[in-house]
């Protein structure tokens, strides 16, 4: 049994959720959104991202990390603000002993859809088929946060699988 938190990052939403894999199932175990405050400082929301996934992480203890790479923004400045966000994922893991892996967009997309070029609302209905959440994602960041979880979850059974 391996569970995986799989984070969607996000300046002001970041969806996190949580699977199961036993041998070649995978389960949805818990999901939700961390929401700050537009009105709030940039440290500010950092810092709120940073004391919540240290909740989920504590609560869950969560065997690995899976965290979605950054596209190129069309707009700079966000792109970087995604990398501060980032930043702050891979320290909240780092400090909590989870190893941290990283996945494309498109392979995101293909483990969940089948296809890497798939639009967002495929991602979530897929998501909602294949790991059946307890309640109805209250954002695309919180599906795309379970389909990196799920994406994790299905690479680590293939490579485990493979050994001998």
């Amino acid at each position: 049994m391996s569970l995986t938190l799989g984070i969607d990052p996000g300046s002001h939403i970041t969806g996190y959720g949580i699977v199961e894999r036993q041998g070649r199932d995978i389960r949805y175990i818990a999901s939700g959104i961390i929401r700050v405050g537009r009105s709030k400082s940039k440290p500010e929301r950092l810092l709120t991202i940073k004391q919540k996934l240290d909740e989920v992480l504590q609560r869950f203890a969560p065997d690995a990390v899976a965290v979605e790479e950054i596209f190129m923004a069309k707009n700079p400045k966000s792109t970087l603000t995604l990398g501060e966000v980032r930043g702050v994922i891979l320290v909240a893991a780092a400090g909590a002993g989870v190893p941290v892996f990283e996945y494309t967009p498109r392979e995101v997309k293909s483990s969940v859809v089948g296809a890497g070029a798939a639009h967002k609302s495929q991602v979530a209905a897929m998501v909602s088929r294949l790991l059946k959440p307890d309640h109805e994602p209250a954002t695309v960041d919180e599906t795309d946060a379970l389909a990196v979880a799920f994406c994790h979850s299905l690479r680590a059974t293939s490579a485990a699988g493979r050994l001998p």
